[in-house]
């Protein structure tokens, strides 16, 4: 049966902090995470995008955790080809040429920081999410399949920002031959830079859509104006078909909420989980495949020291928030 989790895209965000969802005498770092970790079986960690994290800061989001609960940890932004800092890298890395070498240098560190969270069975996936600039192309899909050459072996999901990625059938093509997740997602409609409501499962262990809220700022101005979006019940109860047909063919599918303003990604999980519960998909035997599933890794972010926030995830559905089983009911934590 698919377990489906959903989650908000951090658990540190100042606006979240600031807004009182956190109860008194759960405001550290320790408590963030654990009181996180009760309500949500699945978190991004994002806070690695906009600096390498160390193993002792995923050692503690795991240990934080219960069993079960996912962390899908963002890439380094240097990895996805966003503009990176010099202070961002290692003190080292920091007057170093900018070419194949530094990646594959930083691509080690990364994998070498994240490994707890996968050692621990608490890694979802690793979140790729490239720039709006990466168009489709030749050269462009050298470059996803370089990344995914240094990632072999690791769970890779793959988030597209520029439209055209998404007119035709190519791009599913060369996720399912790189053995890639699709990140779907669910932007502003009408807009230039709006993505399309595509929702492919191209690898059999795993689906994710990121609600990135409907705000009319996507694609330009501050981050709070891009993502600063209230759900609706209809908003989201439209993605339940959606949902349903991602379950039908994943062993399990992550929904992640990022209109990070005060509280709204908490409460839209919320609201989420509690559709799926009052309307659970109903999972069709899938097509046979010529390997066994792959049993998902382990992610955790951390409330340690780069001060990132958690996630949840599923492998104890009752240890870790709720899950909800496609054509059965939820799994209350």
């Amino acid at each position: 049966m698919a377990r489906i989790l959903v989650g908000t895209c951090g658990w540190t965000d100042r606006a979240l902090v600031a807004s009182g969802w956190y109860p008194p005498g759960r405001r550290d770092p320790e408590g963030r995470l654990r009181h996180y970790a009760g309500r949500f079986p699945v978190v991004e960690a994002d806070s690695p995008y906009y600096a390498l994290p160390s193993a002792r800061t995923t050692r503690l989001w795991a240990d934080r955790t219960p069993a079960g609960f996912r962390f899908d940890v963002k890439a380094f932004s240097l990895l996805t080809g966003h503009p990176t800092r010099p202070a961002a890298l290692p003190a080292d890395l920091r007057g170093r040429r900018r070419d194949e070498g530094l990646l594959a240098e930083v691509w080690a560190r990364y994998a070498e920081a994240v490994d707890p969270l996968r050692s621990s069975g608490r890694l979802g996936t690793l979140l790729f999410q490239y720039p709006p600039s990466l168009a489709p192309g030749p050269a462009a899909e050298a470059a996803v399949r370089a990344a995914r050459e240094r990632a072999r072996g690791w769970p890779f999901a793959v988030e597209f920002r520029h439209p055209g990625w998404w007119r035709g059938a190519r791009t599913t093509a060369l996720l399912r031959d790189l053995d890639a997740t699709a990140v779907a997602v669910d932007t502003a409609r009408g807009l230039p830079g709006s993505l399309p409501l595509t929702a492919e499962v191209t690898t059999p262990r795993l689906a994710v859509v990121r609600f990135h809220g409907r705000s009319p700022h996507w694609g330009t101005g501050s981050k709070e104006d891009r993502f600063r979006h209230t759900y609706a019940v209809p908003e989201l109860a439209e993605w339940l078909p959606r949902v349903r047909a991602l379950a039908e063919q994943a062993e399990e599918v992550h929904l992640l909420f990022n209109n990070c303003c005060a509280d709204s990604a908490a409460r839209a999980a919320a609201t989420m989980t509690e559709l799926l519960t009052t309307h659970p998909p109903h999972q069709r035997r899938p097509p046979p495949t010529d390997h066994p599933p792959t049993p998902p890794a382990d992610a955790t972010q951390a409330d340690g020291a780069a001060g990132a926030g958690g996630a949840a995830g599923a492998d104890g559905a009752a240890e870790a928030g709720r899950v909800v089983e496609a054509g059965g009911a939820a799994a209350a934590g």
